[in-house]
């Protein structure tokens, strides 16, 4: 009895060590996956959304209050690409570690092999694949829309002077000629009031349209309660026509701009019923794209167990290596992932790889590439 007792007490000696061993992998993963997201986030928002602010601000003319909330607005889309990342880092970094100082030999000597050593990692990973997923799907779209709707209004009422009277607006055309001018009586309310424009965009014609009042939307101008005279440059009068509203398209369709990204504004199951209700036609690159951002939607989040399979044989160091080569390898596996994924999603949309494979490429190839080394890696005596 007391040798089933003292054997029990060894179990659960060595089950607490376990336990122990996990808590202190995942607080080193953790401390280095917060590093390494907080870094990736800053290198996204200081190149790429960073020049995506200064071109609203200068080629739509968004305030800068307006188009640093839309990037805050979009932090949750960046955030799921580089939790992946954060995982990878936190992987590599943290393992080397162990590495570097003996101590994943010490474990493997006490009979905890690699498989164990790396199961809190794993099971983190499938964590934070799930978070991706959830963010992605419920979060994401969300902001994403609201960030296109506050672009919207601000891109419509940057030309209404409230409360002035008797002014002119200008459009030109592509040469810097004069291609409408817009009269205001006065705006109220943000409501244009006796309102008169000359439309000289129709070679040997010009339009005059004359109406009660109008205002500005996303797509262009609104006017309602009035007339277009139609008048040859002889100044014969062509046509004329009432009408109850008529719109005038801006020289830049910001709608049009910001609808490039439509698919980051849906769910799963919204996006597929979108595809659904689509007549693609000939267009075959704009099928291709919402298909591939469908599969996409499921592919992104499981890239982080993808990237953590490549990442823990590649970082447990050789005996003979005393420098961390952690971030170097978790550079090296970045550099490549974005590399395969968009020469895969570029073939996607041009219809060379199929929407799936060009979705779900860089995540086959890391899987295969890493149960090949983590293979050899667990099953073979370095």
């Amino acid at each position: 009895m007391r040798v089933v007792l003292e054997k029990l007490q060894t179990v659960s000696n060595r089950l607490k060590d376990i336990k122990l061993l996990d808590r202190f992998i995942l607080s080193q993963v953790l401390e280095v996956f917060i590093m390494g997201v907080c870094i990736f986030t800053s290198i996204i928002f200081a190149s790429d959304t960073f020049i995506t602010l200064i071109k609203q601000i200068a080629e739509f003319g968004i305030p800068f209050s307006v188009a640093f909330r839309i990037v805050i607005l979009n932090l949750p889309s960046i955030i799921v690409m580089t939790i992946p990342l954060g995982v990878l880092m936190a992987t590599v970094m943290t393992l080397n570690k162990l590495s570097l100082s003996s101590e994943i030999t010490v474990l493997r000597s006490c009979g905890i092999g690699l498989n164990r050593i790396a199961k809190p990692i794993f099971i983190f990973a499938i964590a934070m694949s799930v978070c991706c997923f959830v963010v992605n799907e419920s979060i994401v779209p969300v902001m994403s829309k609201q960030a296109k709707d506050l672009a919207l209004w601000s891109f419509s009422q940057k030309n209404i002077p409230e409360g002035k009277e008797n002014f002119v607006f200008k459009e030109l055309n592509d040469n810097n000629g004069l291609k409408r001018l817009f009269y205001v009586g006065n705006c109220k309310h943000k409501v244009l009031h006796d309102v008169t424009v000359l439309d000289s965009s129709k070679e040997g014609t010009i339009q005059i349209l004359q109406a009660v009042e109008g205002n500005t939307s996303a797509e262009g101008w609104n006017f309602f309660k009035g007339a277009i005279y139609t008048v040859s440059n002889d100044g014969k009068i062509l046509n004329t026509s009432l009408f109850d509203k008529f719109n005038i398209k801006f020289a830049v369709n910001l709608s049009k701009e910001l609808n490039k990204n439509v698919a980051r504004e849906m769910n799963f199951g919204e996006l597929i019923k979108y595809i659904a209700k689509q007549d693609f036609g000939d267009n075959k690159k704009m099928k291709n794209s919402l298909y591939i951002e469908l599969y996409d939607k499921i592919a992104l989040p499981l890239t982080t167990v993808a990237l953590v399979l490549i990442g823990v044989p590649l970082s447990i160091t050789p005996p003979r290596v005393r420098y961390n080569r952690g971030f170097l390898f978790s550079i090296l596996i970045i550099f490549t992932y974005y590399l395969i994924r968009a020469l895969s999603i570029s073939f996607g949309k041009s219809g060379v790889l199929s929407p799936f494979l060009a979705a779900w490429m860089p995540n086959i190839i890391l899987m295969i590439l890493g149960s090949i080394m983590y293979y050899k890696k667990v099953y073979t005596i370095n």
